[in-house]
C-alpha cells in the first residue's frame, strides 16, 4: 500500500489514518471520519460508537500498529459492524515493514441468509 511505502512502519495510527485519508480520496473513494453511531439498551441510549473510517458507505476501516490482531480488535470490529449494519471491516496493521490485514465479516441472522426451505 502506498501509504506504507512511503511512510515506512512504526509510526501512531493516527498518522496513517489521515495518510489513509488522503490516499483513499485521491483514489476517488468517499471516505466518512469517526461517524458517530447510537447504541441503546431495551429502547434507551446508552452511548455512541465512532469506528475511524468507514469508505463508500460499506467498509469499517481501521488502522492499527500491533505486534499482531487480537481477539479483542476483531471483536471490536464485529460490534461496529452490527451497530452500523454494514458487512465488512478491514483491519490493517502497520507495525512492520510489510502491510498486514484482517477481513472481518458480519454475520447473518438465519433468517438474512435467505436459506430455501428444503421441506417445502
Amino acid at each position: 500500500m502506498e501509504v506504507l511505502n512511503e511512510l515506512k512502519p512504526g509510526l501512531d495510527e493516527k498518522l496513517y489514518e489521515r495518510a489513509m485519508i488522503i490516499e483513499l480520496k485521491h483514489r476517488g473513494h468517499s471516505v466518512s471520519v469517526q461517524s458517530s453511531f447510537s447504541v441503546s439498551y431495551r429502547g434507551e441510549l446508552i452511548g455512541k460508537l465512532s469506528p475511524d473510517l468507514i469508505v463508500d458507505d460499506a467498509v469499517i476501516v481501521d488502522p492499527k500498529v500491533v505486534s499482531c490482531f487480537s481477539d479483542t480488535h476483531v471483536a471490536q470490529m464485529i460490534g461496529y459492524l452490527n451497530i452500523t449494519s454494514l458487512d465488512l471491516a478491514m483491519l490493517i496493521n502497520f507495525k512492520n515493514a510489510r502491510l498486514e490485514w484482517k477481513r472481518v465479516l458480519r454475520s447473518q441472522e438465519p433468517d438474512e441468509r435467505n436459506n430455501p426451505d428444503l421441506h417445502a
